[in-house]
């Protein structure tokens, strides 16, 4: 039985490997005609004049898209986290360059750089408006080419749109030293002679096929979490016809396994989220704010919060609004996210993510182990009967309930479960689930060195040395076990370890070192029943 838990547990979650990458989560149906409840967050200026509000500027071409004639410029925004390059197109995000983290484990590698290729027609985080004329492509203006955020301190950037049509927009992104969370306001003044009456929009779009080939890229798509759930979408998803989120939307945002471009809701400031494939073929995800009306003379102030950044659990957590949740560890999150917080604790006193997974996996076994015990304790009662079972089959094999009842009688006699070596094994299977998600999806993992050779926790061993140790302890692992197969079943099960080796070549060698550790200690531990339990 212990050989077959063991199969079911390796298939299992070489299945639920194979699943993760080929299926998102469930996609929730929302309901597209329901009114979000949401309110503007209106300014106290309410009656404050636009003009009076903000300096005045040269205006660009009126509520026309961009032109060849229109001027634009780049902004450039320093801080000890990243380098970003904002637009005047739009008031938006051109490009987003990360200080710590690198496309690849090499030192001279270029910097991740997130945002650079999406739609080149629209920039990240691009302001438009429903119920007002502010196409796309309107250029804001700035007075400045750059801003450098000190540390310790946080600094704006701020753009402005002056209307002939009597209103004027201006966003507000404040810079934090020591965050990629960015606060952006936007504001609405009408200095017309009627009321206006419209929404802010928010546009994000992200490429439909990554450039670059990389497995950080499998699980890539848009993110939003609506009405207390998470929701994936794939390009697929919305090739034929655009989906809407409408149901207590606290964040919006696009990711791939170690990185996230999220807006958040900030006082119910987000309504509803369209996403949809644009004319260029790039995924779009337009983020509304509640319709407001404004009187002459009013404001209105909307405030937003962006993250661009890694998906590192803390980071998440610090900003608020579930954004957390991107992080995507499966149908055992419960387990798996104190597993990763157990993991980074061990990593801040050894130094070392490999260390700190084998200290996991120790914890683990030991915390495991009367289950375990238990389990081959079971496997060696049930092996010593094996030749009173052939007997009874033997002699009751006309007469099935006879034989029943003696196997029963049997087992009776010497007190022994025949579940008993399969279900304490089955009570584990979530946790190797959860702890094999955590380990995947984990960015804590990528370019973290273990030792030697083996620079990359979260990439495959470059010479498969573990993966073949693996192999190796794992049929050393099988010959000891206690079995109940004949003897051609059980050479059939000896090929099952170099099915195994084969299929963790390309797994992360976190995920290799772990198992690699978990089949050592059990050795051991079957080692000791073994001597326990004499024949």
């Amino acid at each position: 039985m212990e050989k077959r838990a063991v199969i079911a547990v390796g298939l299992s979650i070489a299945v639920f490997y194979l699943f993760s990458m080929l299926f998102g989560p469930e996609k929730q149906k929302i309901d597209p005609s329901a009114a979000s409840k949401a309110t503007p967050v209106v300014s106290d200026s309410a009656a404050k004049s636009p003009q009076q509000a903000m300096p005045q500027t040269p205006a660009p071409v009126i509520g026309q898209p961009l032109s060849a004639n229109t001027p634009q410029k780049d902004i450039s925004v320093e801080t000890d986290l990243y380098t970003a390059q904002f637009s005047s197109r739009g008031g938006s995000l051109k490009s987003m360059t990360l200080k710590n983290y690198r496309e690849e484990n090499i030192p001279t590698a270029h910097k991740v750089i997130l945002g650079s290729d999406a739609d080149p027609n629209v920039y990240s985080f691009s302001t438009r408006a429903s119920g007002i004329n502010l196409p796309d492509n309107t250029v804001f203006t700035s007075d400045t080419d750059g801003i450098t955020v000190d540390k310790s301190g946080s600094r704006q950037l701020t753009f402005n749109y002056i209307s002939g049509q009597g209103f004027t927009v201006r966003k507000i992104y404040t810079f934090t030293s020591g965050s990629y969370g960015i606060k952006l306001e936007t504001q609405v003044f009408n200095n017309s002679a009627a009321p206006l009456v419209g929404g802010i929009q928010h546009v994000m779009t992200y490429p439909a096929e990554p450039k670059v080939k990389n497995n950080r890229f499998d699980t890539a798509g848009a993110y939003l979490f609506s009405d207390n759930s998470i929701q994936a979408n794939k390009i697929k998803d919305v090739a034929t016809a655009s989906k809407r989120y409408d149901k207590s939307i606290l964040w919006s945002g696009f990711a791939d396994k170690y990185f996230l471009n999220a807006i958040l809701s900030e006082k119910n400031s987000i309504a509803t989220v369209e996403l949809k494939k644009n004319g260029a073929g790039f995924f779009e995800s337009i983020v509304s704010s509640p319709q407001f009306t404004l009187n002459p003379g009013q404001s209105v102030s909307v405030a937003h919060r962006l993250f661009v950044g890694p998906k590192d659990i803390d980071i998440l957590k610090a900003q608020g609004n579930s954004l957390e949740q991107s992080l995507d560890l499966g149908w055992f999150t419960v387990i798996a996210k104190p597993l990763l917080y157990t993991l980074k604790f061990f990593y801040n006193y050894v130094g070392n993510y490999g260390v700190a997974i084998i200290i996991i996996t120790i914890i683990l076994k030991v915390l495991f182990f009367p289950l375990t015990h238990k389990s081959y304790k079971s496997m060696k009662g049930m092996q010593k009967i094996q030749p009173e079972m052939t007997k009874l089959r033997e002699k009751y094999k006309d007469d099935k309930d006879a034989m029943n009842k003696a196997v029963m009688e049997l087992y009776r006699d010497h007190k022994v479960n025949p579940m008993g070596g399969c279900l304490p094994m089955v009570v584990q299977i979530p946790v190797f689930f959860a702890l094999y998600k955590s380990l995947m999806f984990s960015i804590e993992l990528r370019h973290a060195p273990f030792f030697l050779w083996v620079t990359d926790l979260a990439d495959k061993d470059p010479y498969y040395v573990t993966p073949v140790i693996m192999g190796i302890t794992m049929f050393i692992q099988q010959k000891m076990t206690p079995s109940q197969m004949d003897p051609m079943q059980q050479k059939m099960m000896l090929a099952l370890p170099v099915v195994f080796t084969f299929m963790f070549l390309s797994f992360p060698s976190g995920l290799v070192l772990y198992w690699l550790v978990n089949n050592v200690l059990t050795i051991g531990q079957q080692m000791y029943i073994n001597k326990l339990v004499k024949d």
